[in-house]
Protein backbone atom coordinates (compact mmCIF):
# COMPACT_ATOMS: atom_id res chain seq x y z
CA UNK A 1 0.00 0.00 0.00
CA UNK A 2 1.34 3.92 -0.22
CA UNK A 3 2.73 5.40 2.83
CA UNK A 4 3.18 8.74 3.28
CA UNK A 5 5.96 9.18 6.64
CA UNK A 6 6.69 12.54 8.16
CA UNK A 7 9.62 12.08 10.42
CA UNK A 8 12.06 14.76 11.16
CA UNK A 9 14.84 11.86 13.28
CA UNK A 10 16.64 10.89 10.16
CA UNK A 11 17.65 7.74 11.42
CA UNK A 12 14.19 6.69 12.80
CA UNK A 13 12.36 7.77 9.54
CA UNK A 14 15.02 5.73 7.55
CA UNK A 15 13.99 2.53 9.48
CA UNK A 16 10.84 2.79 9.29
CA UNK A 17 11.16 3.81 5.62
CA UNK A 18 13.34 0.35 4.87
CA UNK A 19 11.35 -1.98 7.08
CA UNK A 20 8.25 -0.68 5.14
CA UNK A 21 9.73 -0.79 1.90
CA UNK A 22 11.08 -4.20 2.48
CA UNK A 23 7.86 -6.07 3.00
CA UNK A 24 6.31 -4.50 0.09
CA UNK A 25 4.66 -1.35 0.81
CA UNK A 26 5.69 2.10 -1.73
CA UNK A 27 6.51 4.44 0.96
CA UNK A 28 7.08 8.73 0.61
CA UNK A 29 9.11 10.30 3.61
CA UNK A 30 9.09 13.95 4.23
CA UNK A 31 11.01 15.34 7.35
CA UNK A 32 9.24 18.89 7.93
CA UNK A 33 5.86 19.27 9.18
CA UNK A 34 5.73 22.62 6.70
CA UNK A 35 6.68 21.22 3.66
CA UNK A 36 4.07 17.98 4.29
CA UNK A 37 0.93 19.91 4.76
CA UNK A 38 -0.08 19.62 1.49
CA UNK A 39 1.15 16.17 1.31
CA UNK A 40 -1.14 14.74 3.60
CA UNK A 41 -3.84 15.72 2.25
CA UNK A 42 -3.48 13.27 -1.20
CA UNK A 43 -6.23 11.17 -0.66
CA UNK A 44 -3.82 8.53 -2.59
CA UNK A 45 -2.27 7.74 0.38
CA UNK A 46 -3.54 4.41 2.31
CA UNK A 47 -2.05 5.26 5.79
CA UNK A 48 -0.32 8.74 7.52
CA UNK A 49 2.52 8.28 10.01
CA UNK A 50 2.94 11.35 11.61
CA UNK A 51 5.65 12.36 13.87
CA UNK A 52 3.82 14.89 16.55
CA UNK A 53 6.95 16.83 16.85
CA UNK A 54 8.16 18.27 13.90
CA UNK A 55 9.48 21.74 12.13
CA UNK A 56 7.46 24.31 11.37
CA UNK A 57 3.68 22.65 11.48
CA UNK A 58 3.42 19.96 14.68
CA UNK A 59 1.37 16.47 14.16
CA UNK A 60 -1.33 17.25 15.41
CA UNK A 61 -1.95 19.61 12.90
CA UNK A 62 -1.48 18.04 10.20
CA UNK A 63 -3.44 15.44 11.49
CA UNK A 64 -6.50 18.45 11.81
CA UNK A 65 -5.97 19.81 8.45
CA UNK A 66 -6.28 15.73 7.28
CA UNK A 67 -9.81 15.26 8.81
CA UNK A 68 -10.70 18.86 8.42
CA UNK A 69 -10.41 18.25 4.64
CA UNK A 70 -12.90 14.89 5.35
CA UNK A 71 -10.34 12.44 4.90
CA UNK A 72 -10.70 9.07 5.72
CA UNK A 73 -7.13 8.47 5.31
CA UNK A 74 -5.63 6.29 8.32
CA UNK A 75 -3.52 7.82 10.45
CA UNK A 76 -0.49 6.51 12.93
CA UNK A 77 0.96 9.12 15.62
CA UNK A 78 4.20 8.65 16.55
CA UNK A 79 5.74 10.57 19.93
CA UNK A 80 8.78 10.04 22.28
CA UNK A 81 6.05 11.33 25.09
CA UNK A 82 4.35 8.83 26.85
CA UNK A 83 1.77 11.56 28.91
CA UNK A 84 -1.97 9.74 28.63
CA UNK A 85 -2.98 13.45 27.80
CA UNK A 86 -1.03 13.66 24.83
CA UNK A 87 -2.44 10.48 23.42
CA UNK A 88 -6.10 10.93 24.14
CA UNK A 89 -5.48 14.20 22.39
CA UNK A 90 -4.16 12.82 19.32
CA UNK A 91 -7.05 10.17 19.42
CA UNK A 92 -10.10 13.15 19.89
CA UNK A 93 -8.24 14.82 16.68
CA UNK A 94 -9.11 11.96 14.63
CA UNK A 95 -5.63 9.68 14.63
CA UNK A 96 -6.75 5.54 14.42
CA UNK A 97 -3.63 4.42 16.44
CA UNK A 98 -0.93 5.46 18.41
CA UNK A 99 2.48 4.66 19.21
CA UNK A 100 5.37 5.73 22.01
CA UNK A 101 9.12 5.84 21.02
CA UNK A 102 11.18 3.79 21.28
CA UNK A 103 9.26 0.86 19.33
CA UNK A 104 9.54 -2.54 18.12
CA UNK A 105 9.30 -1.96 13.98
CA UNK A 106 7.56 -5.43 14.64
CA UNK A 107 4.97 -3.55 16.28
CA UNK A 108 5.26 -0.83 13.95
CA UNK A 109 4.50 -3.64 11.26
CA UNK A 110 1.92 -5.30 12.77
CA UNK A 111 -0.48 -1.68 13.50
CA UNK A 112 -0.13 -0.87 10.48
CA UNK A 113 -1.08 -4.27 8.99
CA UNK A 114 -4.53 -3.70 11.46
CA UNK A 115 -4.82 -0.09 10.40
CA UNK A 116 -4.71 -1.03 6.40
CA UNK A 117 -6.63 -4.68 6.72
CA UNK A 118 -9.34 -1.96 8.64
CA UNK A 119 -9.34 0.75 6.00
CA UNK A 120 -9.79 -2.22 3.49
CA UNK A 121 -12.95 -3.14 5.16
CA UNK A 122 -11.35 -6.88 6.13
CA UNK A 123 -10.80 -8.13 9.36
CA UNK A 124 -8.31 -10.79 8.48
CA UNK A 125 -4.67 -10.48 7.22
CA UNK A 126 -5.82 -12.88 4.00
CA UNK A 127 -7.37 -11.26 0.61
CA UNK A 128 -9.29 -14.34 -0.97
CA UNK A 129 -10.41 -14.46 -4.94
CA UNK A 130 -11.19 -17.25 -7.12
CA UNK A 131 -8.28 -19.60 -6.43
CA UNK A 132 -6.61 -16.70 -5.15
CA UNK A 133 -5.14 -15.98 -1.88
CA UNK A 134 -2.53 -12.96 -0.79
CA UNK A 135 -1.15 -12.98 3.19
CA UNK A 136 -1.14 -9.30 3.92
CA UNK A 137 1.24 -9.92 6.76
CA UNK A 138 3.74 -12.34 4.81
CA UNK A 139 3.18 -10.63 1.12
CA UNK A 140 2.88 -14.24 0.19
CA UNK A 141 0.54 -15.06 -2.65
CA UNK A 142 -0.99 -18.44 -3.28
CA UNK A 143 -2.70 -19.82 -6.80
CA UNK A 144 -4.90 -22.81 -6.05
CA UNK A 145 -3.21 -23.47 -2.80
CA UNK A 146 0.39 -23.36 -4.58
CA UNK A 147 3.23 -20.42 -4.29
CA UNK A 148 3.42 -18.03 -6.70
CA UNK A 149 6.20 -15.83 -7.56
CA UNK A 150 5.15 -12.38 -8.17
CA UNK A 151 7.58 -8.86 -7.84
CA UNK A 152 6.84 -6.76 -4.89
CA UNK A 153 4.66 -4.50 -7.22
CA UNK A 154 2.89 -7.12 -8.25
CA UNK A 155 1.71 -8.39 -5.12
CA UNK A 156 0.86 -4.45 -4.47
CA UNK A 157 -1.15 -4.23 -7.98
CA UNK A 158 -2.75 -7.59 -6.62
CA UNK A 159 -3.59 -6.56 -3.16
CA UNK A 160 -5.41 -2.99 -4.13
CA UNK A 161 -7.35 -4.83 -7.08
CA UNK A 162 -8.23 -7.29 -4.46
CA UNK A 163 -9.21 -5.43 -2.02
CA UNK A 164 -12.10 -3.88 -3.63
CA UNK A 165 -13.38 -6.49 -6.63
CA UNK A 166 -16.08 -4.90 -8.94
CA UNK A 167 -14.07 -1.47 -8.38
CA UNK A 168 -12.55 0.69 -10.99
CA UNK A 169 -9.25 1.63 -10.01
CA UNK A 170 -8.33 4.34 -12.72
CA UNK A 171 -4.13 4.62 -14.30
CA UNK A 172 -3.52 7.82 -12.87
CA UNK A 173 -5.03 6.24 -9.22
CA UNK A 174 -3.14 3.17 -9.65
CA UNK A 175 0.14 5.22 -10.24
CA UNK A 176 -0.45 7.25 -7.09
CA UNK A 177 -0.31 4.08 -5.14
CA UNK A 178 1.87 1.85 -6.78
CA UNK A 179 5.33 4.29 -6.89
CA UNK A 180 6.68 6.97 -5.05
CA UNK A 181 7.16 10.36 -6.48
CA UNK A 182 10.70 10.21 -7.00
CA UNK A 183 9.52 7.28 -9.45
CA UNK A 184 8.61 9.57 -12.68
CA UNK A 185 6.07 6.58 -13.75
CA UNK A 186 4.25 6.55 -16.66
CA UNK A 187 0.78 5.03 -17.65
CA UNK A 188 2.45 2.75 -19.64
CA UNK A 189 4.45 1.29 -16.34
CA UNK A 190 0.99 0.50 -14.52
CA UNK A 191 -0.41 -1.22 -18.24
CA UNK A 192 2.73 -3.63 -18.10
CA UNK A 193 2.12 -4.59 -14.39
CA UNK A 194 -1.15 -5.24 -15.17
CA UNK A 195 -0.50 -7.86 -18.12
CA UNK A 196 2.34 -9.58 -16.78
CA UNK A 197 0.14 -10.41 -13.68
CA UNK A 198 -2.54 -11.19 -16.01
CA UNK A 199 -0.20 -13.97 -17.61
CA UNK A 200 0.32 -15.23 -13.53
CA UNK A 201 -2.57 -15.48 -13.08
CA UNK A 202 -4.26 -17.47 -15.64
CA UNK A 203 -6.60 -19.95 -14.09
CA UNK A 204 -7.72 -17.97 -11.26
CA UNK A 205 -10.88 -17.52 -11.54
CA UNK A 206 -11.15 -13.99 -11.74
CA UNK A 207 -10.42 -11.37 -14.71
CA UNK A 208 -8.49 -8.20 -14.40
CA UNK A 209 -11.02 -6.61 -16.82
CA UNK A 210 -10.01 -3.34 -18.97
CA UNK A 211 -12.08 -0.87 -19.02
CA UNK A 212 -11.10 1.50 -22.24
CA UNK A 213 -10.15 5.21 -20.86
CA UNK A 214 -11.39 4.30 -17.31
CA UNK A 215 -9.03 1.98 -15.96
CA UNK A 216 -9.18 -2.15 -14.33
CA UNK A 217 -11.32 -3.96 -12.14
CA UNK A 218 -11.27 -7.65 -10.74
CA UNK A 219 -14.32 -9.01 -11.66
CA UNK A 220 -15.15 -12.57 -10.46
CA UNK A 221 -16.35 -15.93 -12.86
Amino acid sequence: MRILVVEDTVDVAEAIVASLTRIGHVVDWEAHGGRAETRVLDPHYDLLVLDIMLPDVDGFELLRKVRAKGLATSVLMLTACAEIEERVHALDLGADDYLVKPFDYRELDARIRVLLRRGGGGSTNLLVAGKVSVDRKTRSVLLDGRPLELMRREVTLLEILLSRPGRIFGKDELIDRLFTIDDNPTTNAVEQYVGRLRKKLVGAGFEIRTLRGLGYQVVLA
